[in-house]
């Protein structure tokens, strides 16, 4: 396989002084993916179908493993994400079959999005998402292991891994894991199997490096999951209907999805050619400043649709949520040269930009392509300014 630089694989360690070399160039390098086979968990849900498309258009072999799309509509259905990959069906919680198609995939890079990804979902099922966020990792790590040829694996857990104390400053990597709700105890769970796994089976002098990445609340056009604040916002547009909140004041790091996604990537670049410098936890969140309430969100979607900004709080019982959540990204922009590139505002124009046009009757496929499009020619612009 030919790329545009050597494998980590034979590379001299980086040392103690230099443990992490970031690369000043353009956002994602087209040459590493190219012909890179990479297994992704998880690719029929909406952040994996993103994913799996932007490493389709930099020309890797994909591998798919995951439950049949939880929504209808779904954007793995709709952008018909499936034709330029190989799609196996499965659940995680299932060891044989996740291995066997680790196996048959050989992966270089794996990419495990694979999740229970609904916090209040989690009150409803807490049995299923702990057994998915947690063994379903367990047994994605184990299938590697097993395997023993990955060179790269990036376990996508949540900012909700964090020990909420409600602080108004933000959370680093090495801040304490917790949860209260099942959601979040799964994640932090998922965390410390991570580690575990890493330290006891992919410590140094092993082929394998496996990292951890903690990224905001994503947002972006094509999800149509229940209980997530832009999808039931866009259903009470399209119905005419108002829109009820369940915490209008608690602040989240909302962010586009292309930004984490962009940071899993270049994760993954960096645990595949340097190792064992990189084999650790990452947040990857957007600015501070947005950091937003969840009303204030709403109002920006309404206006941005086009129609008066209202909403009106929930009624009935509600399950705990956390009021404050930030996180801290300086050390993915510092050592990986990551950071967001598109701002929540502009953030709320391309959701919107992307569900009328969708409405409307555009492919969403071609939706898809022109975002991302959009979004690396301006991240390449902004990374020639740098280097310039």
């Amino acid at each position: 396989m030919l790329i545009s630089r050597p494998s980590g694989a034979g590379r001299r360690r980086a040392s103690p002084k230099n443990r992490h070399r970031p690369r000043r160039s353009i956002i994602i390098h087209p040459d590493f993916w190219r012909e890179r086979r990479v297994f992704v968990t998880g690719h029929t849900g909406f952040k994996g179908a993103w994913l799996c498309v932007w490493l389709q258009l930099l020309g890797a072999q994909v591998t798919g493993y995951a439950l049949p799309a939880a929504t209808n509509p779904s954007l793995y259905l709709a952008a018909r994400v499936g034709r330029g990959m190989r799609s196996v069906g499965g659940d995680v919680r299932n060891l044989d079959q996740l291995a066997r198609a680790v196996e048959e995939a050989r992966p270089e890079v794996v990419l495990h999005l694979a999740a229970q990804p609904i916090v209040r979902q989690s009150y409803g099922d807490p049995v299923g998402t702990f057994s998915t966020n947690v063994l379903g990792t367990v047994h994605l790590l184990e299938a590697v292991r097993r395997h023993g040829e990955t060179r790269a694996v990036v376990v996508v857990t949540s900012d909700k891994c964090y020990e909420n104390r409600e602080w108004y400053w933000s959370y680093r990597e090495k801040s304490s894991l917790g949860g209260r709700d099942p959601y979040s105890a799964s994640k932090a769970c998922a965390e410390l199997v991570t580690r575990a796994y890493r330290e006891s089976f992919f410590e140094p002098g092993q082929r394998t490096f496996v990292a951890t990445a903690r990224a905001g609340n994503v947002i972006g056009g094509g999800d149509w999951a229940d209980d997530r604040l832009v999808p039931d916002t866009i259903r009470a547009l399209i119905e005419g209907r108002p829109v009820e909140l369940r915490y209008p004041n608690a602040i989240r790091p909302w962010q586009h999805v292309l930004d984490p996604l962009a940071g899993y990537l270049q994760l993954a670049e960096r645990l595949h050619e340097d190792g064992e410098p990189y084999a650790e936890s990452w947040n990857f969140s957007p600015r501070e400043d947005d950091a937003r309430a969840v009303g204030w969100l709403v109002e920006r979607l309404q206006s941005a649709w086009g129609v008066a900004p209202s909403w009106q709080p929930q009624e009935g019982p509600r399950p705990h949520e956390h009021i404050y959540l930030k996180l801290d990204s300086s050390k993915a922009r510092a050592l990986l040269d990551w950071r967001p590139r598109l701002e929540v505002a502009e953030a709320v124009d391309w959701i919107v930009d992307w569900y009328r046009a969708f409405y409307a009757g555009a492919d969403a496929r071609e939706l898809v392509d022109a975002q991302l499009a959009r979004f690396t020619s301006a991240a390449e612009a902004g990374a020639e300014r740098v280097t310039a």
